[in-house]
């Protein structure tokens, strides 16, 4: 006689159909990663219950590769594998970057791959692709038909979405829970990595179709050469060097450390005392170029677009800085210290309005005055050969035609990432007393002490050539480290203050005098430079958020800026 009625036998074997199978395991899987992921530090888990869109897109997904590939004891495992990387790359992007991932980010793998070490990107290529490759060796060819039906329904999805991205945006919202406007992470955590990555590639090609408008080419051009004339008529004529510091760092701002030594050197100390500033950058760990089109352009990198702006830049006139004091009789000069195939650089200078472009003869044919030299085990430049260089141009410069006046731009390379020190150059001797421990932090901290002399060093000899001008020096952003923002949290950046790690480090001379302003946005710097050429009446007609008790507007007031300058750089 059977211990159980029949029935309840029944109702268990049912029980174990509905909780025991391969899809209540993608379910299960997927929360246990978003828990994984909260512990790290990535997206939190407590909204998981709202993602309930994200799931069923998943699971359709799922079980479309399980329908595609042959039968074997890992065809379940090897179905769930695209999902997997597509989780993966979202999360350590975030991770690294504080920035949720986009389609258009996968433009910027090419770079990704060149800066990276051969073992990360080993790593990479291993972890990513080979079992991407194993699960594409067991595709089944056979059943065409069938998987051609079953495939209708990704088919319309992925059509709507390019084809029509207004109504696609619209549905999506509508069945999406509710979006969080401060927060992209939120959003995420509310709604999923693959909904929220499809919302916002819809909205970046229903902008590339609105930017049609914001055209006119003659009234642009015309209002760009106005400006020109009126810093001509109105400007002092003196010389502007903007210098771009890569992931320049000072240790100083980790309330929650302390440190052998000083790691700030004292020539530096004394010569700029406490008027070292801040402003805001765009980015966070990467994506240099980001810094480069806010500061230059004096627009925030809305990523409407592109999530690199450079990308979009075609040539044509942007009538960014560089390009109105060019108009306006300046040298305007473009030097970056790296390759110029990277985030599109040497299009975008053009289209910046650079009458000159400069990067070392060893990735760049054309006519330079740099060289990146013997790096050796460092790999990239250090600050004081490349400013050497630079200090060359300058005197040549103001050497051969004294009544010209230039814009000296220069983007430098050193301190990058993994931040290796060259022990018989400089060797590696300040050592942070905390109990958290990043060994990138460390190596940047050295670096640190001898970026902060070969910048001093600079400074007073552009001063010693060219008293009477403006000299700006600041960070492109923060470097990731190695445990990205959870180091600036755990060692207190800045007290972690809200955004902490978009604060950077900037210096001012003006006049061969230090000036300490008050907050500042990277975006800022053309309206810095513009107010100072024209003895303060720029910010007599313009508005200019970086005086002392002005009202900054909101950022997405900057917005329609934003999109017309992009619609002509991008023609």
């Amino acid at each position: 006689m059977p211990l159980f009625p029949a029935s309840s036998r029944s109702a268990a074997r049912w029980l174990r159909v509905v909780l025991i199978n391969r899809y209540t395991g993608v379910v299960l899987m997927l929360y246990l990663w978003g828990w994984l992921s909260a512990a790290v530090g990535g997206f939190g888990n407590h909204s998981f219950y709202t993602q309930w869109l994200e799931l069923g897109l998943i699971l359709y997904i799922y079980a479309l590769l399980y329908r595609l590939l042959r039968p074997s004891r890992w065809r379940a495992v090897l179905a769930g594998v695209p999902i997997l990387i597509f989780y993966l790359v979202h999360d350590i992007f975030f991770l690294a970057y504080s920035k949720v991932f986009r389609w258009v980010n996968v433009h910027e793998l090419p770079e990704l791959f060149q800066v990276l070490p051969l073992v990360y990107t080993a790593v990479i290529v291993g972890v990513f692709f080979g079992p991407l490759l194993l699960m594409l060796a067991a595709i089944n060819p056979r059943q065409t038909r069938q998987n051609m039906l079953l495939s209708l329904p990704l088919v319309i999805i992925l059509a709507a979405l390019f084809y029509f991205p207004a109504h696609f945006e619209q549905v999506f919202r509508g069945l999406a829970s509710q979006m969080v406007v401060y927060s992209d992470a939120k959003s995420v955590e509310r709604n999923g990595r693959l909904v929220m990555s499809l919302l916002r590639e819809a909205e970046r090609l229903q902008v590339t179709r609105t930017i049609a408008p914001y055209r006119d080419r003659l009234v642009y051009d015309q209002q760009a050469r106005q400006r020109a004339t009126y810093i001509t008529s109105q400007g002092n004529r003196h010389n502007v060097h903007m210098i771009v510091l890569e992931s320049f760092l000072d240790p100083n701002l980790f309330l929650g450390a302390k440190f052998s030594q000083s790691p700030t050197h004292p020539d530096f100390s004394r010569f700029f005392g406490d008027t070292a500033g801040l402003s805001i950058a765009p980015m966070f760990g990467g994506a240099t170029s980001q810094s480069e089109f806010e500061v230059l352009c004096g627009v925030p990198g809305f990523e409407k677009l592109s999530s690199i702006e450079f990308n979009v830049f075609t040539g044509s006139a942007a009538q960014c800085l560089p390009g109105i004091l060019r108009q306006s009789g300046y040298r305007t000069i473009g030097a970056n210290a790296y390759k110029p195939n990277f985030f599109n650089a040497l299009t975008a200078y053009k289209g910046i309005g650079f009458g000159e472009v400069h990067f070392p003869r060893e990735f760049y044919p054309g006519i330079t005055y740099l060289s990146s030299g013997d790096t050796g085990v460092e790999e990239y430049q250090f600050d004081a050969e490349l400013f050497a260089q630079n200090l060359a141009m300058v005197r040549q410069a103001l050497r051969q035609a004294p009544d010209k006046p230039i814009f000296n731009y220069l983007m430098t390379i050193y301190g990058h990432t993994p931040h290796v020190l060259d022990p018989g150059k400089r060797p590696e001797f300040i050592r942070i007393l905390a109990d958290y421990q990043d060994d990138h932090l460390g190596r940047s901290t050295n670096q640190f002490y001898y970026r902060s002399k070969a910048i001093t060093d600079y400074v007073k000899e552009l001063i010693a050539v060219d008293k009477h001008s403006l000299i700006i020096l600041v960070a492109d952003h923060v470097p990731p480290l190695r445990n990205g923002p959870n180091t600036f949290k755990a060692l207190q950046y800045l007290g972690n203050i809200e955004g902490s790690y978009y604060h950077n480090r900037i210096l001012i001379i003006e006049n061969g005098i230090p000036k300490k302003y008050p907050l500042l946005h990277h975006y800022d710097m053309p309206d810095v430079i513009q107010n100072y050429l024209t003895h303060g009446q720029y910010c007599n007609q313009h508005r200019c958020a970086f005086l002392q008790g002005a009202q900054r507007p909101a950022r997405d007031l900057l917005l329609n800026d934003y999109l017309r300058l992009l619609a002509h750089a991008s023609e």
